[in-house]
């Protein structure tokens, strides 16, 4: 029995500008966040996961603008809010203190002019302007412990920081008001694979030491694999295929998310050739017809080029033998589903 929702979005749709120049970035995406689960969303550079993240925060910057579709946001205490219908004062409450986010190139997210004491104990300073001074720099000193750094980094600037660091800090941050929800989009883009490993392994624990539910947002779907409870693939502002991490390792359906696991090498195992996936991501002001994918999937057929196959469960895999994890995934594919 899995756990209960703690954010559901359901049809979210987002573009970029108005009118008939818009582009359609995000397109009818629904998704369920469970408590204390981690939900990996992968895909190309281009396919809308950061346009996702940032809707449902609602932090798009202009031209992006929400067109349709509801996040709803549901806490340990009973009850549930459309977060897209929270008015300026109760959004600035509602994040950092029930979801919040860590940025991409969260390394460089960080002001270069203040002190890591300043920027951690700022959040707490507007969420919580009870708190005395002492206690914001104890929170602080806290908080650093909780990423592996040491409190007299306090006093440290930015730049006096390894990449690391700064990333672990960004995280620190994140966790301040001991949030829910934390939504990490690209956590460990340029780091070392030693330090994603430290990185990784980190937010394992403190995931269960705080118990928080994470949005896990990569284009490097091993980090997924290995990170996540279910993993959701995007493809041209749209969710292609949904399953367990472990489901998607050893039966991808979706040609796309069988074309991410094989660009990537294998630790163990006899060596395979990496065959990667040809061609280029769709462009979103001219999306081709039927599926998006269908101009690069070697498997792609008649219907392929004409409908969009919807986001359906999977009853069955090409016969009556219901596939791993059938009754809990998801896939849009003219190949695996009864449509």
């Amino acid at each position: 029995m899995s756990s209960p929702a703690v954010l559901d979005i359901s049809g979210l749709c987002v573009d970029y500008g108005l009118g008939d120049s818009a582009v359609h970035a995000v397109r009818d995406v629904s998704l369920t966040l469970h408590r204390g689960e981690v939900l990996g969303l992968a895909g190309e550079s281009g396919s809308g996961k950061s346009t996702l993240a940032y809707g449902v925060t609602r932090l798009l910057s202009p031209p992006g603008v929400i067109t349709g579709g509801s996040v709803r946001y549901h806490p340990r205490a009973g009850g549930s809010s459309d977060i897209l219908d929270l008015e300026p004062d109760q959004l600035r409450a509602f994040r950092w203190q029930e979801i919040s986010l860590v940025f991409q190139g969260a390394m460089n997210s960080l002001n270069p002019v203040h002190t890591v004491r300043t920027q951690l104990t700022d959040v707490l300073q507007a969420h919580r302007p009870g708190m005395s001074r002492a206690e914001r720099t104890a929170r602080a000193e806290e908080l650093l412990s909780l990423v592996g750094i040491s409190s007299d980094r306090l006093a440290s600037y930015p730049h006096q920081l390894s990449g690391g660091m700064r990333q672990r800090v960004m995280i620190a941050m994140a966790l301040a008001l001991d949030p829910e929800i934390v939504i990490l989009d690209e956590p460990t883009t340029a780091l070392d694979v030693v330090m994603q490993r430290q990185i990784l392994r980190q937010l394992t624990r403190l995931r269960r030491e705080l118990d928080f539910s994470v949005v896990f947002i990569t284009h490097d779907i091993s980090l997924l694999i290995e990170f996540s409870d279910r993993i959701a693939i995007m493809y041209g502002g749209r969710i292609v295929e949904e399953a367990n991490a472990k489901d998607i390792y050893e039966t991808a359906l979706h040609p796309y998310s069988d074309g991410l696991l094989h660009s990537f090498p294998a630790l163990h195992g006899p060596r395979r050739e990496l065959t990667g996936i040809p061609g280029s991501p769709p462009d979103l002001k001219a999306m081709p017809a039927g599926c998006a994918f269908h101009p690069r999937c070697p498997k792609a057929f008649e219907p392929c080029e004409r409908r969009v196959p919807e986001l359906l469960p999977l009853t069955r895999a090409g016969g009556d033998t219901p596939p791993p994890g059938g009754a809990d995934r998801t896939v849009a594919c003219w190949l695996h589903a009864d449509h």
